[in-house]
């Protein structure tokens, strides 16, 4: 008789060449975060984004720049890397309930918050939910101020629950995170040659348990937030300065930024030129400078 033999998975390598720790959030779910504490002054938190194959990888250029030279935070969220990965549910709130959770009971003192893409609406949504866990956001590529709106709840919820039919979801999720899928997707995000750590990490983590069931949510676009100029970025108060740094992006588009950067002072627009989205794999020079001239100012 010939024994079928079970894939092997490949545990995931850390992110980040920092100690690694558990936060148990207040929901129950184990979420991963590394930090390191040897630097002086105001905590910077770095959040990834959401998509196929996210992680603290993403962030890691900033980590690595900032580390040393002020305490320092990224964490895994719920879902992605090496955090608990459930079936769900997964929602905007959970998100950042869990970052909440991460200032309140791990980082204990007011930080900047630097977040990519969805995770921009996350951070805002945290510092609306804790006042003063968050002195400063620093959004890159921030979505919500494209001219075309996510999907309604009326079809986000019928396209979830297709997205998880047995079978499908895993064929679909198999698809969308085959190296060939992650090579054409993410090098899209590079004005230049995709980095080939951020695929091969971006393969990795979307092959661990589990990986599929937050982003099929993402997929849905059930974790957006309609009109979230006015329903969410506008509700921020005007002592919290925002700094949103976009160029062009392949998934996200800014018709709407420089508008609502207009009318409400607390904001500043930066163009970090050229990038699609990873401006701290590219231009990380001219985008550390563009944070340390608004931190300065903070």
């Amino acid at each position: 008789m010939t024994k079928t033999s079970t894939p092997i998975r490949t545990p995931l390598p850390e992110a980040l060449a920092a100690p690694r720790q558990n936060l148990m959030t207040r929901a129950g779910e184990r979420v991963a975060w590394y930090g390191d504490t040897a630097g002086s002054g105001r905590p910077l938190v770095l959040v990834h984004s959401v998509n196929a194959a996210p992680s603290s990888f993403e962030v890691k250029p900033l980590f690595d720049h900032y580390r040393g030279q002020r305490p320092i935070y990224s964490l895994d969220l719920p879902g992605f890397g090496h955090s608990d990965r459930p079936v769900g549910p997964y929602s905007a709130d959970r998100f950042t309930n869990a970052l909440v959770d991460f200032l309140e009971q791990v980082v204990k003192q007011p930080a900047d918050v630097v977040a990519l893409s969805l995770s921009s609406e996350f951070a805002a949504r945290a510092a609306l939910k804790a006042p003063g866990r968050i002195v400063s956001l620093a959004l890159i590529s921030p979505t919500g101020f494209s001219a075309r709106q996510p999907f309604g709840p009326a079809i986000g919820r019928p396209l979830h629950r297709l997205l998880t039919l047995p079978g499908l979801g895993a064929a679909a999720f198999a698809l969308v995170s085959s190296r060939p899928s992650i090579n054409y997707y993410l090098g899209q995000s590079f004005v230049g040659k995709p980095v080939p750590a951020v695929i091969d990490y971006a393969y990795a983590t979307s092959h661990q348990p589990g990986a599929r069931h937050a982003p099929l949510m993402f997929l849905s676009m059930q974790l957006f937030t309609r009109d979230a100029p006015a329903r969410l970025y506008a509700l921020l108060p005007a002592s919290l300065p925002v700094l949103a740094i976009a160029d062009r992006d392949p998934y996200v588009t800014f018709e709407g930024l420089a508008g609502f950067v207009a009318v409400h002072p607390n904001w500043r627009y930066e163009k970090v030129a050229p990038n699609m989205g990873l401006p701290q794999w590219e231009r990380l020079p001219e985008l550390v400078a563009a944070l340390d001239r608004f931190w300065a100012g903070t």
